[in-house]
């Protein structure tokens, strides 16, 4: 994973989550439902590595703002 700047945890509400599951299908059901909670950088690109189990995803959310699509 690319590393956090301070930028994305620049003040209180904002947050990085890294999402480890099994499947990529696990992992954008994941981003998908943090995104009808919270405003959030989206479903994101999905990334396996070499010799680890699962496949790992990075979401930037907004707690202190709702999400804008129903």
């Amino acid at each position: 994973m690319e590393p956090i700047h301070a930028q994305h945890i620049s003040e209180p509400g904002l947050v990085v989550l890294d999402i480890t599951a099994a499947d990529e299908a696990t992992a954008h059901a994941v981003m998908a439902t943090l995104e009808l909670q919270w405003t959030t950088s989206g479903l994101g690109p999905v990334r396996r590595d070499p010799g680890e189990p699962g496949v790992r995803a990075r979401v930037y959310a907004d707690t202190r703002r709702p999400a804008t699509s129903a």
